[in-house]
């Protein structure tokens, strides 16, 4: 098959497209996915950085955490999936523990039923691969953060992957009572049109010096200690920092199925960078997007031949 490959760490210009990969076999426990779109996230150009190479798979790496595709072949221990069902997931359960060789930058790749979810009949292909782990992470977060009904927010980085999806989900799923969310000022009205209730310009305020204070601080950009200041008495931080992996989801189809109504009906959305979809043949141009740290929302690789 078709896929990008890298043998060694470093820079973009170690990726390499290949066309004679191996097809991924498939445990009891897994399903062949024809891909159809990929997302990018900023734990894949880590892993091909090496940054965390001693918990890595061995080289070579296929890299790519979120899938959407169709199933074509399914193991004899699956029950939920078959053959022709629209799937998608964030592929690699534990990304700093052993992860996959084959991830989803292939024509195909191999995954835990468990991962996966059936995609929601209203949603692309390229809206589904947007979606999974940086939902996962959002909603873990908030999860893990005891987050409630009533509970005021602070969402630092609102416009990215993970940020744009916190805005939402703790707007229509956890029933905030006000969300503040910080974004440069060309992407204000991007965060105040998925449901924040109040747009810090953060090239011209510093957010915590605010007056008002907030039960959770969810740091999608590594501010921890500015992120402290802006906290009630008793609140607490959520932190995905981009340079430290202090938070490390566990990927699971069960958060995708969770969200299933909400994307449904539209409450909650996907964002795409306005850049892409990137085709197949330009994943280093994605890639080198996605290190300027300027995305808006998702960059996906569409479409995968």
């Amino acid at each position: 098959m078709k896929a990008w490959i890298y043998r060694e760490y470093g820079g973009v210009d170690v990726l390499q497209l290949e066309s004679d990969v191996p097809l991924p076999q498939i445990n009891d426990d897994q399903v062949l996915i024809k891909v159809v779109a990929a997302s990018l996230n900023p734990v894949d150009f880590k892993r091909r950085l090496g940054l965390f190479n001693l918990t890595d798979s061995p080289l070579p790496i296929v890299p790519g955490f979120d899938v959407a595709g169709v199933v074509v072949r399914v193991g004899s221990g699956v029950t939920n999936f078959k053959e022709g069902d629209e799937v998608y997931g964030d592929i690699i359960e534990k990304a700093f523990q052993n992860p996959k060789q084959i991830g989803s930058l292939a024509e195909y790749t191999a995954a835990e039923e468990k991962l996966l979810a059936l995609k929601p009949n209203n949603l692309h292909f390229v809206e589904a691969a947007s979606l999974p782990l940086a939902l996962e992470t959002a909603y873990e977060g908030l999860e893990r953060a005891g987050f409630s009904e009533g509970k005021s927010i602070l969402v630092l980085g609102g416009a990215g992957g993970v940020g744009s999806l916190v805005i939402q989900l703790a707007k229509h799923v956890f029933g905030a009572s006000m969300i503040a969310a910080t974004a440069s000022t060309s992407k204000l009205e991007l965060v105040e049109s998925l449901g924040a209730d109040l747009a810090i310009d953060y090239t011209k305020q510093n957010f915590e010096d605010l007056d008002t204070k907030f039960d959770l601080v969810y740091d999608a950009v590594g501010e921890r200690d500015r992120a402290m200041k802006a906290l009630k008495e008793g609140g607490s931080v959520v932190v995905i920092d981009p340079n430290d992996s202090t938070f490390v989801l566990t990927s699971s189809g069960e958060f995708l199925r969770k969200v299933d109504s909400y994307l449904k009906s539209g409450k909650v959305k996907a964002v795409l960078d306005p850049k892409g979809p990137f085709s197949f043949d330009k994943v280093k141009d994605a890639f080198s997007y996605l290190e300027t740290n300027r995305a808006i929302g998702k960059v996906v690789i569409y479409p995968i031949p």
